[in-house]
């Protein structure tokens, strides 16, 4: 037998422990932990780019809403001037404004 080989040795050379050291242990504690953290970080950067990437888009939205609402309210001011409006009443319903001597006023 060779000198300074007990009989449970690695192929390496190295001696075998059936028991984990708490120094083994702790690396090992400490991987899991490093590896868990690494994908904490990345999930939570692919979450916050996913999640930038939709307020881009609702951004765009409100934009184009913002821009929409603003020719409507323009719409609507030229469908309700009231020069238009007495225009229509003037074809549509033959109305016209009365004279100085057909208005009464009526007092209380």
């Amino acid at each position: 037998m060779a000198q300074g080989r007990s009989a449970a040795t690695s192929p390496f050379g190295w001696p075998l422990r059936l028991g984990a050291s708490p120094r083994l242990l702790l690396v090992a504690l400490l991987l899991a932990a490093s590896l868990g953290s690494a994908l904490a970080v990345i999930t939570t950067s692919h979450l916050t780019r996913d999640q930038y990437a939709r307020l881009q888009q609702l951004e765009r939205e409100q934009q184009q809403l913002q821009t929409e609402w603003g020719q409507l309210l323009l719409e609507e001011s030229a469908w309700s001037s009231p020069a238009r409006i007495e225009r229509l009443a003037q074809e549509r319903l033959e109305m016209r404004l009365p004279d100085i001597d057909e208005v009464e006023v009526i007092r209380p």
